[in-house]
């Protein structure tokens, strides 16, 4: 059989891409060109159709497995290179906004946390902010605090239920870390609990 020519299509849609980019493009289309450089030689028009149906959006098909999307008909080298993107969206953010002369606050924090689970809410994960007595970022890691003039932390975990509530066992756990960092001089301000991109305070639900 005759393999269909769709070289002037994803000419066409490359330079619409150029012209317009991402934001003016239907999901699908979004999709098919990012196929292309894992597909070079057939229509991913109707894979990144079919893939969108089964999945049920762009998203979804980002923060499917692997094996999830071999079983959808992608070979592993393909399903792979879709895994990636939700990973490089949290590095680029991360990268972009890293600063250490960053004023870390009420204002901003959410979203600061918020960045650095994109990709990782399937699985628990914990993120400990530290900052010095200016608010400025100082680090993440929680082993480190007592090396840093760090006088204050925020600390934030994934829930991979998807459901952004706070357990019996965060509210406890919290409270013994407020402790532990309160005998190294670290006050902790918060505990944010991450799912489906979202934070919830157990400071203003006023569980600690």
């Amino acid at each position: 059989m005759q393999k269909a020519d769709h070289s002037g299509h994803r000419s066409r849609m490359k330079k619409k891409l150029m012209q317009s980019g991402f934001d003016h493009m239907e999901p699908h289309e979004v999709l098919e060109i990012l196929l292309y450089y894992a597909i070079p030689q057939r229509n991913t028009n109707d894979i990144a159709k079919n893939l969108i149906d089964r999945f049920g959006s762009i998203s979804a098909v980002f923060d499917a497995s692997v094996d999830m999307l071999k079983s959808a008909g992608l070979t592993e080298h393909q399903a792979l290179y879709l895994t990636m993107f939700p990973d490089i969206a949290r590095i680029y953010l991360v990268d972009k906004y890293e600063n250490q002369d960053k004023i870390i606050d009420y204002d901003n924090i959410t979203g600061f946390i918020r960045d650095r689970f994109i990709g990782l809410e399937e699985q628990e994960n914990v993120l400990l902010i530290l900052i010095d007595k200016k608010g400025k970022l100082v680090y993440r890691i929680v082993t480190l605090a007592i090396n840093y003039a760090a006088t204050s932390a925020f600390i934030a975990h994934s829930h991979p239920s998807g459901l952004a509530l706070p357990s019996k066992e965060d509210v406890l756990v919290t409270r013994d870390l407020k402790k532990a960092l309160k005998l190294v001089g670290i006050h902790l301000l918060d505990h944010f609990i991450v799912a489906d991109h979202e934070c919830v305070s157990l400071a203003e639900s006023g569980l600690i």
